[in-house]
This record gives C-alpha cells, structure tokens and sequence, in this order.
C-alpha cells in the first residue's frame, strides 16, 4: 500500500501479508518532496547494555564511534552484577520507596538496602567517569541518550512482601509510577550536570508491554496469570512520566518495544517522541502505524541490525534494505529518512567489547547508506 492509498482511508494490509506497493508510486511522491528543504540526517545509536565492567572504556568507545551526528549513550554494565542491571539501575531511582534483591528478585522493602544503595553507587560512578570523558574532548557535548525501566515493566520486575508481582496492585502500580517520575526527574538534572549543554535523549524501555497488556504474566503459584492492565492505564503511566522527563530537561523521549504486539499508537498518544522497534518481525501492520507516525513528526528507530551470537555482522546492504524497501514500498518520501535512527535489534551485553565496538561502527554505516538513499 503506498502513501496515496493509506490517506485515501484504505485498510491496512493483514499481518503478515506480502507488501504490495509500487515503487513508481514512491517515486513520484519523491519527486514532488524534491524542492522541500532536507530533512535531518539519520543517525546511530545503542539500547544501553554493554559488554565488560569498565565504565571507563564504554564510555570512550561508545563516544568515539558515535560522535556527531550520531548519538552516544550512557552504557548499562549488567556484567558488574546486581545492581548494574536495567532493573536495579532503575529502582535505584525511585523516591519514597525502596527495594532490595530477594531469593525472587528484586523486591519492595521498607527501607533501603545494600543493594539498592550497590546500584546508587554504580550509577553514580558511571556518571563521574561520563563527566571526566566529556570533559576532556575537544568538542561540545552534543547530545547524550539515557535509558530506563517504563513503569508498567517495572511493576512487573518488582515484587511485594507477599512474593506477588507490584504488578498486581493497583495501588502498587500507581505509586510506583508516581515515585518513578519523581526520581527521574532528579536523576535528569545530574545527567545534564555531567554533561553541560548536552542535548538529553531518554529511551524508556517496556521489555514486558506485551504481557502486560495480554495477561499473560504468571502468579506466583504458577497456577494462573496477572489481570491485563488497560491500555487506559499503560497509556496514563508513561504520560506521567514522559511529562516529568520534558519537565527536568528531556529534549527527545522515546518508549522502546519488542517488535511482537507492540503497543506503537499508545505510546504516540502518551506523548512519546517516537518509538524503538527490532525490525526483525515487524509485520505491515506495524510499518503503517509506522509511517503514519514519521508523516505525523515522530521519530522511528529501526533495530535494522540483528546481531549474531557469532560469525559476521549482517552487511551494509542488508541491513539499509531492510529499512528501505519498506520505506518506499509504503510511500514514504526519502526526504523523512531523517526522522530514524538505527540500532541494533537488541542490548550488546552478551557479546565481547570488540563485537559490541563492531556493531556501532557497522550502525554508523547503515546510517550513511540510507542518507545516500535520501539524497538519491
């Protein structure tokens, strides 16, 4: 289906189904964008987690394969253990409310405990070693992108004094959404202090949005599963704590999915700047829903790189056309390319400092491929 027939009121092509478009149609759409000023560059980035323990190195290597135009980001070092993980970063920044790892996982307490302070601590170091790296380019800031837990993932990683998932209770789910956006506001404010004049990017990731929304998460006896959460309510958490991120500083804020069920309109209408999907299973359905959002003004970044356990990266040309043929066969103009920016399909933790050093030099290279294809 291409640009003319989408906003002709046509439906949407069924899951699943071949795309159909003619790129002639494309093409005259292109033709008719070629005296509109350019768009943005596209642009690289990274999810957040990172290989290794050394803040230090991360941080000089993923500054210095994604300087501008491309955006650099401030890494998750899972591999440093409790605490350094997405989950114990991001509870570290609640307030009012405290948790601590349990036999289960990371729980609600009373009080503060070790770990909770552990992952305090690991934060903080990583933004000291983030201060004294940008302080010693030659270049200013830039922009910078940080990540986090969204509030309905985070309900569903935490659990209660009971061993029940926070996920259950109302009032758990919405304290714990109120107290995330308070904390992220605070959390903001040191970022922007380590990195002055940086442009602030956030990249809120909902890991768990599918089963959240479907029901599909399990009890804690196993025997049966959590309520769905409405989309009403998905859709009023982020909007509380998209609002308090703008407020302390965000320029960009963009909620990130897995591909399968991935809520893309709810998102859009919370307020969200964009969305991040792996474009591995996208179906047609979601390149719509897609497309109307980047004519709309949001941002789209592409996992176009599927990264393999082993062996070689997937090549340039591959991973530009699996943003491109889509792109065109849906009459997008290539003068919006530069509403995306491209990632890998996944966190790099997994793999070694070199692997990970060689995906986001492999990502900058897409990115140049597909502005050649906007200048055509």
């Amino acid at each position: 289906m291409n640009r003319e027939q989408r906003h002709a009121g046509s439906g949407p092509r069924p899951a699943g189904a071949p795309f159909t478009g003619d790129p002639s149609n494309a093409a005259s759409s292109n033709a008719a964008s070629a005296t509109q000023p350019r768009a943005k560059e596209v642009t690289a980035t990274g999810l957040g987690p990172w290989p290794g323990e050394d803040p230090l190195e991360a941080a000089r290597i993923i500054r210095g394969e994604l300087g501008g135009p491309h955006l650099p980001f401030l890494a998750e070092l899972p591999d440093r253990g409790v605490g350094s993980d997405a989950l114990g970063r991001t509870a570290s920044l609640l307030e009012e409310l405290a948790v601590d790892v349990q036999p289960h996982g990371w729980r609600l307490v009373d009080r503060p405990g070790k770990d909770m302070r552990r992952a305090a601590s690991a934060l903080s170091t990583d933004l000291n070693v983030l201060a004294d790296v940008v302080g010693a380019e030659d270049v200013s800031a830039g922009e910078l992108k940080v990540q986090l837990v969204g509030p309905l993932s985070l309900a569903a990683g935490l659990y209660l004094h009971n061993g029940e998932r926070a996920l259950l209770d109302y009032g758990a789910r919405r304290d714990l959404a109120a107290s995330l956006a308070a904390g992220v506001a605070g959390y903001l404010s040191r970022v922007a202090a380590a990195v002055p004049g940086a442009r602030l990017v956030v990249q809120v990731d909902e890991p768990a949005i599918a089963a959240v929304l479907a029901g599909t998460i399990p009890t804690a006896s196993g025997y049966r599963t959590l309520r769905a959460i409405a989309g009403s309510e998905a859709r009023e958490s982020w909007r509380l704590v998209l609002d308090s991120l703008r407020a302390a500083g965000a320029a960009e804020v963009v909620v990130s999915f897995p591909e399968i069920e991935a809520p893309i309109d709810l998102a859009l209408s919370a307020g969200a700047d964009g969305v991040a999907l792996p474009l591995k299973a996208l179906t047609n359905r979601q390149w719509e829903q897609v497309a109307g959002a980047v004519e709309a003004g949001k941002q789209f970044w592409a996992g176009a790189l599927d990264v393999p356990a082993g062996g070689p990266l997937p090549e340039v040309a591959q991973c530009v056309e699996s943003v491109w043929r889509p792109w065109r066969q849906l009459g997008l103009p290539p003068s919006l390319l530069g509403a995306i920016r491209v990632t890998p399909s996944e966190g790099l933790a997994g793999h070694t400092p070199a692997q990970a050093t060689a995906v986001l030099h492999r990502l900058t290279q897409v990115a140049d491929g597909l502005n050649q294809q906007a200048l055509g």
